[in-house]
């Protein structure tokens, strides 16, 4: 393990796109060069987790102070994303090592689930917990699988249309959904056969690329090639599609808080937008680096996190009374 101090830095940002002014907080934690940053996490413990995907690490940031702990994965390890379990651990799938990693958030200690020697080089890409703690995640090769931590058990499927299989969820009661960035489609998952039922999205060729689920159900996806924000309602099997403000834009990464407010990077403005789905308008809050890539985001009360890869930053927007969150 590596102790790293962060450089901290703080800018009071807010530009209206539509909508009334808000007031919100951006802070910039710089992370150790050329560890790029590709997807991030918070932890229970109020630090937040990063893949560090060039450097093959797991780093672990502490607001409080900007101090950087970072974990080696081993020998060619280069992670791509991170969530929490239901235990409270970091889960990464490590596209390098063709891995599912669990890195204990006390010992620091990394467990490792090999894909099996047929599923070599499945790029791995994202992952989600099932209501019944089994463990989801892509390929970009064109496969998703799940595991089940408590047997080892791993079972390993080829999606539709082949290559593609990227951002997925786990809706409030336990069911998944994936997005393929080549299919340019959402699909849901049987959770006991694994079968996928395609459900295709009102724009053709959109480059669905990340998924996230709100409080009832709903599966808001940023859509690569298209430049908007889509919305799917299982409940009445309707969609909604919103154009990103700007003249090419580009929604990569995707992230609902806990008031259903969904966030959303756009790499053709370099800029995080919050969008509010009643008022259906937009907040812009661009970073003040060039080229900031900003490849995945998560977030709890108050804070959305995101992973400034191009940068090797991560940034916060921290927001209240009277804001999106309202």
């Amino acid at each position: 393990m590596h102790l790293r101090r962060a450089a901290l830095v703080f800018v009071g940002l807010v530009l209206l796109v539509s909508g009334s002014a808000r007031a919100a907080e951006v802070r910039y934690f710089s992370v150790p060069e050329s560890d790029h940053p590709h997807d991030v996490t918070p932890a229970p413990d109020g630090t937040v987790w990063y893949t560090g995907q060039q450097a093959g690490v797991l780093g672990q940031l502490d607001p409080k102070n900007g101090k950087v702990e970072r974990i080696p994965l081993g020998e060619g390890s280069a992670p791509h994303g991170v969530i929490v379990g239901p235990d409270g651990a970091a889960w990464v799938t490590d596209s390098g090592l063709n891995a599912i990693l669990r890195v204990d958030p006390r010992t620091k200690e990394v467990k490792t689930w090999p894909l099996p020697t047929t599923r070599a080089n499945s790029s791995l890409n994202t992952a989600a917990f099932d209501g019944e703690g089994r463990i989801w995640f892509t390929g970009q090769r064109g496969i998703y699988g799940r595991l089940d931590p408590a047997t080892g058990a791993m079972t390993i499927w080829d999606a539709p249309k082949g290559v593609g299989p990227y951002g997925i969820t786990a809706t409030p009661d336990g069911q998944i959904y994936y997005v393929s960035l080549a299919g340019s489609f959402l699909g849901k998952v049987d959770l006991e056969n694994g079968a996928t039922t395609v459900i295709e999205p009102p724009t053709r060729q959109a480059g669905t690329r990340r998924v996230w689920s709100d409080s009832k159900g709903r599966l808001w996806i940023s859509e690569w090639n298209a430049g908007n924000i889509a919305m799917y309602d299982p409940k009445s099997a309707s969609w909604k599609t919103y154009r990103l403000p700007g003249d090419g834009p580009h929604a990569y990464a995707i992230y609902v808080d806990d008031k259903d407010k969904v966030w959303v990077s756009d790499f053709g403005e370099n800029a995080i937008l919050g969008f509010d789905p009643t008022s259906e308008t937009f907040q812009s809050f661009p970073s003040d680096h060039r080229d900031a890539a900003v490849r995945q985001m998560a977030g709890r009360a108050g804070e959305v996190w995101g992973a400034e890869s191009g940068t090797d930053r991560l940034v916060v927007i921290r927001y209240g009374a009277g804001d999106l969150s309202n």
